[in-house]
């Protein structure tokens, strides 16, 4: 079941802990994908926390946010971009995204294979998506005080086998959400020390959340290709075909 979409504002833009982790996730993000010039960027989920960074130079920006969690305006003082949608058939015509994002979308969604399919539909050649979800053996996924701790938490197998499922190939894997999901002092002032510590540890086990780039898949035709041949007359015919 989809958070509601003033819990999720609350956390992300009014609490402390929140702009910590928007500020962690988003940092990871940036280095997958330093630049989005020309392309046209999507978000689904609540994922706009993340996509600042591309309204400068991204030929557009759209923020979907699912019914069952609402909508809200974004970005502030900006023109709006986000847009109310159905979870599995968004208004977007296939192949026109060239990045998306995904977070606080999958681990909750009653329909995780008709979403993927929906992710895939809307990918152009060359596409990429980066899938943010809960890390099952992380500390964020075992408290209900953030939204990381709802939904349907993932290993990073189970992820990766989940998409190649739905025709994604993943490319590159990270985490992030090191620190504690804690609101005290000490750790919110710690949190930026401990995230890039926790970027050396040679293993996803550590980070509150998964990040996984993958890639579109596009499966080349099915059956046996025949060559056109040159359709040439019977001359057995030609006195038909041709009367004297």
């Amino acid at each position: 079941m989809h958070l509601d979409v003033q819990d999720l504002r609350n956390f992300y833009y009014r609490s402390t802990l929140g702009r910590a982790a928007q500020a962690a996730i988003r940092g990871r993000l940036v280095e997958f994908w330093p630049e989005a010039k020309g392309q046209t960027v999507a978000g689904f989920g609540f994922a706009v926390p993340l996509l600042r960074p591309y309204l400068a130079d991204a030929r557009r920006v759209v923020g979907l946010m699912p019914g069952p969690q609402g909508v809200m305006p974004w970005p502030a003082g900006l023109p709006n971009v986000s847009v109310l949608t159905e979870e599995t058939a968004w208004p977007i015509e296939t192949g026109h995204v060239d990045k998306l994002v995904v977070m606080h979308g999958l681990e909750t969604s009653e329909r995780p294979s008709q979403l993927l399919e929906e992710c895939w539909r809307v990918l152009g050649p060359g596409g990429r998506a980066i899938f943010v979800v809960p890390n099952r053996a992380g500390l964020w996924s075992r408290t209900d005080r953030t939204p990381f701790g709802y939904g349907h938490p993932y290993s990073a197998t189970q992820l990766d086998k989940q998409l190649r499922a739905h025709h994604f190939v993943p490319e590159k894997h990270c985490s992030a959400l090191y620190m504690p999901p804690s609101f005290r002092r000490f750790w919110l002032r710690s949190g930026s020390l401990i995230e890039k510590a926790g970027q050396r540890i040679p293993t996803v086990m550590a980070g509150g959340v998964l990040m996984v780039e993958a890639s579109k898949l596009v499966r080349p035709p099915s059956g046996t290709v025949v060559k056109d041949r040159e359709k040439r007359p019977i001359k057995a015919l030609d006195g038909l075909l041709k009367p004297a």
